[in-house]
């Protein structure tokens, strides 16, 4: 059967990104995508941040043939395997030595909001305390702990059941450039009627993949870290969207010199599309009971051997995060020319590394139409934020300047198009 007719029909209503791209995939490769009657589609999209490395990286498909050929653990629990210790191996060599980091390792359900819910389970017991502090606008996962941090009305109503212990306080420059946010955080800890219970955790995005590309500071972050310290509250960097090289470095906090207690690590970690998660954590917060937070999938040897050639190609030396930051500049002064050259909608350039976008508070209804305009004419670009007013630009790592500059050109075609 030809088109979407068996999705239709069979799927639940709560799909959505098909809604916004109607046709059926077929192949990929690169930063391309093809749909079954052979159109491409340049990808700026990249499985929301999945698939840093393209679609179908060859070394990547080599190492995975050649390990099923030879027969190797398709599914281990958290048994021990060859594949494993391969990838612990070449973690601890190439990203966590070189950046001084010392972090025990755990492999959780194969989800990002699995391994956020491990973050916070595992900061409570550590503390003995229960209440987290999360941001406006953060996204951290729908399942219910997860859910409980994330901040997006839609995301929590969808949960259907009351959402305790979390504080909401208000992400860098959510009420203005000229108001530190971190004032109010650091009053309301100090001041025992300011019915804040002191946290045992706060959890933190560098970069709001999907609360609208904001990226905080690094003296926010850094004063974020010394507050935390002070109060000995632990620090969670939700790094499942922003890190493995998105920010332009392997981890987004990297930037700021901060070093949190605990990291979450998902979606491009396993470099291949493969589902996989890893919560890093300083040796005095491993506090778990063996088998206190476990699951059937929390050992995807498949996922290891993808993330263990990546780590082999593309983080041996500086060299593959240094062309992120530079294709991070073409793509900071082209957004920034787009605002220039449209100054009737008030764009702002948000984000940072091969993460950014352009909002209107004025337009916040143009990144949709733009998105819209875009995939007629081949490009498969999103839109963030609370109200989807962020037209946003996450393609692959891999990508190359023609690509980009393509890509480019067909947003401000459609800007072009649309804006009078």
């Amino acid at each position: 059967m030809h088109g979407l007719e068996t999705m239709n029909r069979m799927e639940s209503e709560v799909r959505g990104y098909v809604r916004a791209f109607p046709v059926v995939f077929e192949r990929a490769h690169g930063s391309t995508l093809v749909d079954e009657d052979g159109r491409e589609y340049l990808d700026f999209f990249a499985g929301a941040g999945v698939l840093n490395y393209g679609h179908n990286n060859p070394a990547f498909i080599e190492a995975l043939q050649q390990y099923l050929a030879d027969g190797g653990i398709m599914h281990g629990l958290d048994m021990a395997t060859v594949a494993k210790r391969n990838f612990l191996e070449l973690l601890d060599e190439k990203i966590l030595k070189p950046r001084g980091l010392n972090y025990k390792v755990q492999f959780t359900g194969p989800t990002g909001a699995n391994v956020v819910e491990a973050a916070l389970k595992v900061a409570r017991q550590a503390t003995g305390r229960s209440n987290v502090v999360a941001f406006t606008n953060g996204f951290h996962g729908l399942s219910m702990g997860a859910l409980s941090a994330t901040a997006n009305a839609k995301y929590r109503r969808a949960g259907g059941a009351t959402l305790p212990e979390v504080t909401r306080l208000p992400y860098d420059r959510y009420l203005g450039e000229d108001f530190d946010t971190l004032d109010l955080f650091e009053k309301m800890l100090e001041d025992t009627g300011s019915g804040l219970d002191l946290p045992a955790a706060v959890i933190v995005e560098t970069i709001q993949g999907e609360g609208g590309l904001n990226a905080a500071r690094p003296e926010w972050l850094k004063r974020l870290r010394e507050i935390t310290e002070r109060h000995e509250i632990l620090l969670i960097v939700d790094d499942i969207q922003a890190g493995v090289g998105r920010s332009g470095n392997f981890f987004s906090f990297e930037e700021s010199g901060i070093v949190p207690d605990l990291v979450t690590v998902s979606k491009s970690l396993s470099a291949s599309g493969l589902p996989m998660s890893i919560l890093l954590m300083k040796p005095e917060v491993d506090v778990w009971e063996p088998g206190a937070h476990t699951g059937t999938f929390r050992g995807n040897n498949l996922a290891f051997v993808t993330a263990a050639k990546a780590l082999e190609l593309y983080w041996s030396n500086d060299d593959f995060a240094a062309e992120v930051r530079r294709k991070h500049d073409v793509l900071k002064t082209r957004l920034s020319a787009l605002a220039t050259d449209f100054p009737a909608v008030e764009f702002e350039v948000r984000g940072r590394g091969l993460m950014m976008g352009i909002a209107s508070v004025k337009m916040p209804e143009l990144a949709g139409q733009v998105s819209a305009a875009a995939f007629q004419r081949g490009l498969i670009i999103e839109t963030s934020g609370a109200k989807d007013e962020v037209l946003k630009f996450l393609p692959s790592l891999t990508i190359t300047d023609e690509e980009l500059e393509h890509g480019l050109a067909i947003v401000r075609e459609c800007l072009e198009e649309l804006v009078k």
